[in-house]
């Protein structure tokens, strides 16, 4: 049974299947309309801002003016710096090796926005994540899966690089990518879905 009753028309900005999973797995109703946007840091932008505006901007690129539109960007930060996806394999084993024994920050950011009524909410979640310490033999056969081609900061603490993580500090949804827990406050805040309460 479903918690979570769908008020309206809700459009995700997002291709990532898990975005889509930890949706469709509340029996949320949601469609998907990507959004295509040039995802270069500006100079100076700190990570929140980031993923914050990237989100934002996500959100505000689908053109369908009266539906509710979730757009969310996830970065991995290290030292300050905002970690894309690996080019190819070397560069990712250099993430890896970069992450290897310390702690580390994910932010998500996420938007929610009606064009029709001008309603919007933006926000920025982080979680520290401990890595573990890496041997350049682990690092290399975790590369050689594929798995960290396509994911920021060369890792993918839901599937094969769950045993890279022996430790979080904060919300493991938004290390996956989508901060469920807030995410579910502004759809409901906003009367995007509604609970459903009938046992």
């Amino acid at each position: 049974m479903d918690a979570f009753r769908t008020e309206a028309r809700l459009i995700l900005a997002s291709g990532s299947p898990r975005r889509r999973d930890f949706l469709a797995d509340l029996g949320i109703a949601f469609e998907v309309v990507v959004a295509d946007i040039d995802e270069t840091p500006l100079t100076g932008e700190q990570p929140a801002e980031f993923v914050a505006r990237l989100s934002r901007e996500k959100a505000r690129g689908v053109d369908i003016p009266d539906a509710w539109v979730l757009g969310a960007d996830t970065a991995v930060v290290v030292d300050g710096e905002i970690l894309g996806k690996p080019g190819d394999a070397e560069e990712a084993c250099a993430m890896l090796m970069r992450l290897s024994g310390r702690w580390h920050e994910v932010w998500t950011g996420f938007s929610l926005c009606c064009r029709a009524t001008g309603e919007s909410c933006t926000k920025a979640v982080c979680t520290k994540v401990r890595f573990l310490e890496l041997t350049p033999e682990l690092c290399r056969a975790y590369v050689r899966t594929g798995e960290p081609l396509d994911k920021a900061g060369a890792y993918g603490i839901q599937g094969k690089g769950c045993f890279l993580v022996p430790e979080i500090s904060g919300s493991y949804t938004n290390v996956v990518g989508l901060p469920m827990t807030e995410v579910l406050e502004a759809l409901l805040h906003h009367k995007v879905i509604a609970l459903l309460d009938d046992l």
